[in-house]
C-alpha cells in the first residue's frame, strides 16, 4: 500500500475540492488535548482550537464517551418527534445559563439566523414595529457567519463582494462606539442589536470597559433587543462561562455555537426568555438534525467539561500570563505592534519586515512546533484549548518567542 505524503493529500483537496479556504500547509491526522499530529507523526501545540470550537481539548474522553454511548442508541429523529435526550439539555442549558428557552440548530451562523429571525418576530408581535419594517443594528468589522443574509451586514468586502443582492434590515455602527450606538437607536424601527462581545475574525478587538454595560443599557431604555453572538467568546474562551459576564451582561437573546460541541459534532444554540422564544410557532422555523439526541448528549458532556474542570478560571488565569509574556515584544521587536486579549483569546498584531508578514511568521511557528493562523493579513490570534496547563503555555511562548527573534 502507497502511504500518502502531506503533500499528497494536499495535492487531493487541491484537485477535488472547492478553494474557499487557504489552509497552512500541514495535514493533520491525530489529536489529543493542546497537540496535533500531522501525517508524518510530527507533533504541534494547537493554538487556534479550530477558532475556539476546541475549548476542552480535542477529543475529551468525557465528551468522546458521550459521543459514543449515544451513538450506538439512537443519532436523529427529526423534531417530528420527540426524543429522550433533548429536553434534558435544554434544561441544563438554560438553567446553567440563566434563560427559560432554547432553540437549538447546528452552525453557528444557523445560529445567528435564527437569532435574526427571533428579533423581527418579536419586533412584529410585541414592540408593534409596522411588518417588514425591522432593523437590527450591527457592528462595523463584525462577523457572524457567512450567509447572504449575515454578509449582507458585513462591512468586509471579502465577506460580501460578488455575492449581491444584499438582505436590507440592518444598520451598521462603528464597534465600542456608544455615541452613534445611541443614535442610532433613535430610530423607531430598531428591534435589536447584534454585537460580538470581542470581535473575533476582526483580530480580537477588545471593547472599551464598559461598552457593553453601556450598549445593553441603551438597549433597554428603547426596548431593543441585546443580541450577543458568543459563538466565538462564549464558553470560557475569555476567563467567564461568557464574555458579557466581564461585565455582568445578561443578553436579550444569547448565541452559542463552536465549543458547545468540545469540537466533536456541529452544534449551535440560541437562549432567550418566553416573551421573546415563544413568538416563533410550530412551523415557522426548524432544522432536521437541531436538536438531535446525538447532538444533546454532546452538548451536555461539553457544557460539564467546562464547568467541572474549571476552565473559564483557567484561561483567565493563563491568559494574563500569556500577555504579560508577550508585551515584552511591544518594546523589543520590530515586528510586534501590539498584544490584546482577554482570556486564553489573544492575538499578536504584526508590522511587515523585509518583506515577511504575518502569514511567514505562522508558517515559521508550524516549523517549530505550534500551529496559528493569520487574519486580515497582519493578526496572528493565539487561542489553545483551555486544558493547557501553565508549564504547556510556558513552552509554547518559548516556541513563539524564538520565531519572533528569527526575524530579527
Amino acid at each position: 500500500m502507497t502511504t500518502l505524503t502531506s503533500q499528497d493529500y494536499i495535492n487531493l483537496e487541491d484537485e477535488s475540492g472547492a478553494h474557499n479556504y487557504h489552509p497552512l500547509p500541514v495535514v493533520l491526522k491525530k489529536g489529543k488535548g493542546v497537540f496535533l499530529w500531522d501525517v508524518e507523526g510530527k507533533k504541534y501545540y494547537d493554538f487556534l482550537s479550530a477558532y475556539s470550537a476546541v475549548n476542552q481539548g480535542h477529543c475529551h474522553p468525557k465528551i468522546i464517551k458521550a459521543l459514543r454511548k449515544q451513538a450506538k442508541k439512537l443519532t436523529l429523529t427529526s423534531r417530528a418527534f420527540y426524543n429522550d435526550c433533548l429536553g434534558k439539555y435544554e434544561k441544563y442549558t438554560t438553567s446553567l445559563l440563566g434563560y427559560e428557552k432554547l432553540l437549538p440548530m447546528n452552525s453557528g451562523a444557523e445560529g445567528v439566523e435564527s437569532a435574526l429571525k427571533l428579533c423581527r418576530k418579536w419586533a412584529y408581535d410585541k414592540k408593534g414595529i409596522p411588518e417588514n419594517e425591522a432593523k437590527i443594528i450591527v457592528c462595523e468589522d463584525n462577523f457572524h457567519g457567512r450567509t447572504i443574509t449575515v454578509i449582507s451586514m458585513s462591512t468586509d468586502p471579502s465577506s460580501y463582494k460578488g455575492f449581491g443582492p444584499y438582505t436590507p434590515g440592518f444598520i451598521v455602527v462603528p464597534y465600542n462606539n456608544l455615541k452613534a450606538l445611541e443614535k442610532a437607536l433613535e430610530d423607531p424601527n430598531v428591534a435589536g442589536f447584534l454585537v460580538e462581545p470581542i470581535q473575533g475574525e476582526a483580530g480580537v478587538f477588545v471593547p472599551d470597559e464598559g461598552y457593553l454595560k453601556g450598549a445593553w443599557e441603551l438597549c433597554k431604555k428603547k426596548n431593543v433587543l441585546f443580541i450577543a453572538d458568543e459563538v466565538q467568546t462564549g464558553l470560557a474562551r475569555t476567563g467567564k462561562m461568557l464574555a458579557c459576564d466581564h461585565e455582568n451582561v445578561h443578553p436579550d437573546i444569547l448565541i452559542l455555537g463552536k465549543a458547545l460541541s468540545g469540537g466533536v459534532f456541529p452544534i449551535s444554540a440560541v437562549l432567550a426568555d418566553n416573551e421573546i422564544m415563544l413568538t416563533i410557532k410550530p412551523g415557522e422555523h426548524g432544522s432536521t438534525f437541531g436538536g438531535n439526541p446525538l447532538a444533546a448528549k454532546i452538548a451536555v458532556a461539553s457544557l460539564k467539561v467546562l464547568v467541572e474542570e474549571k476552565l473559564a478560571q483557567n484561561a483567565e488565569k493563563l491568559g494574563a500570563i500569556f500577555r504579560e509574556e508577550l508585551k515584552t515584544f511591544e518594546r523589543d521587536h520590530e515586528m510586534v505592534d501590539m498584544v490584546r486579549g482577554k482570556g486564553l483569546l489573544n492575538a499578536v498584531v504584526i508590522k511587515p519586515k523585509n518583506g515577511k508578514t504575518a502569514w511567514d511568521v505562522c508558517l515559521a511557528l508550524k516549523n517549530n512546533g505550534l500551529l496559528a493562523k493569520p487574519t486580515h493579513d497582519h493578526i496572528i490570534r493565539f487561542a489553545p484549548p483551555l486544558v493547557i496547563t501553565e508549564d504547556q503555555l510556558m513552552e509554547a511562548v518559548d516556541i513563539i518567542k524564538d520565531t519572533l527573534n528569527e526575524f530579527n
